[in-house]
């Protein structure tokens, strides 16, 4: 019997590398078509047809068979449908590709730079005080003061001789991450909607399964800003809509508010001025030219307002446009916030660092 033998690579893939890698395209297509599972699967069709990423071992079909059978996917009236568990996936892929891209950085987790009584034990010890847990007891350190009081003939353990581990004080950390969906976030033939979502469900995904008693909010603005569930960001689409940062703003604060946490901050995804705004009698007023001083002040003053109440702005713009960078800076000057000028590749590098760094600020005693 014979056997062939195939030089190995390190681009050699196993069946189940290129199904989990193809899931993962499958994944990015359905962010892109706003969760439309037809219109991913011709897409994944005609790359097919191009790259050739289907064979006798794994076809399209057979693809489509295991999401299925994963369950997420599902027929509906003979159409298949994202299903909840689905969109879990689109997050956990998205969170899966934004890590991959980022550079070894030492983010630690979601320590503060101080010690107290918190869950992640530090290789320093600390004398024993009333509260400690007796389980971070040092043994070692603990019986070797008993040792030099005494001497090994003479045991008497008492309290002066225990030590423990100290602990990191963990934060927790409340998020709304604010999302433009105006027009131009499709204009000039440039997507910047599709890694704006991808983002936004890798965050939502770390939060959720490693900072689980962190609070996290999705605000979309437009004309008026509106609260989304986060299962529904797959299927966010771009209107024809102006830009109401302050009402976007104002429903970020207002999120905030009724949180206990002490770290609040307000992750805002941008390419665009504003240009819109509700005037007191509740009408929305709009000015798409140039910098509308109304439209500016009024936005500035909600910076203004969320800084008083000690919750930080990040502004991430995915566009270099001058109107922008010149509001940025105000508003980033106006809440004491910080502003990054973001490619659409490196936007979740960006938006990561910044998230865990905020992490490490310490409750006010």
């Amino acid at each position: 019997m014979r056997f062939l033998y195939t030089k190995w690579t390190p681009q050699s893939q196993t069946d189940e590398q290129r199904l989990q890698n193809l899931m993962q395209l499958f994944s990015h297509l359905l962010i892109q078509t706003s969760g439309d599972v037809e219109e991913a699967m011709e897409w994944l069709r005609q790359l097919a047809e191009e790259y050739g990423i289907f064979d006798e071992n794994l076809s399209m079909e057979d693809l489509i068979a295991k999401l299925k059978e994963m369950g997420i996917i599902e027929e509906v009236n003979n159409t298949p449908v994202l299903t909840t568990k689905g969109v879990q996936k689109i997050r956990q892929d998205a969170l899966k590709e934004i890590f991959s891209s980022l550079k070894k950085t030492p983010m630690g987790s979601h320590e503060t730079p101080h010690t107290g009584a918190g869950v992640e034990r530090l290789s320093e010890t600390k004398k024993w005080v009333f509260g400690d847990m007796p389980t971070n007891i040092d043994l070692t350190s603990t019986m070797t003061n008993v040792f030099k009081r005494d001497g090994i003939e003479n045991f008497n353990l008492t309290e002066d001789d225990l030590e423990v581990y100290d602990t990191e004080n963990l934060s927790t950390c409340a998020t709304v991450l604010m999302l433009d969906i105006s027009h131009s976030m499709i204009l000039y033939g440039e997507d910047r909607i599709t890694p704006a979502k991808q983002v936004g469900l890798a965050l939502s995904e770390l939060i959720m399964t490693k900072f689980p008693r962190d609070y996290i909010a999705l605000v979309v603005f437009g004309d008026d800003a509106k609260l989304v569930s986060i299962n529904e960001l797959p299927f966010l689409n771009v209107g024809p809509y102006h830009t109401n940062t302050r009402a976007g703003l104002q429903l970020a604060r207002n999120l905030l508010r009724r949180c206990g946490n002490v770290n609040k901050q307000i992750f805002m995804i941008t390419d665009g001025k504003p240009s819109a705004m509700f005037d007191d009698a509740g009408r929305l007023y709009k000015n798409s030219f140039g910098l509308d001083p109304k439209i500016v002040n009024k936005t500035l003053d909600e910076a203004v307002a969320c800084r008083r109440e000690k919750i930080t702005i990040s502004t991430f713009m995915v566009a270099r446009d001058p109107y922008l960078i010149n509001f940025v800076e105000e508003l980033t000057k106006a809440n004491h916030g910080r502003a990054y000028y973001s490619s659409l590749n490196n936007l979740g590098q960006f938006i990561f660092v910044d998230y865990i760094r905020n992490r490490r600020k310490l409750f006010s005693s």
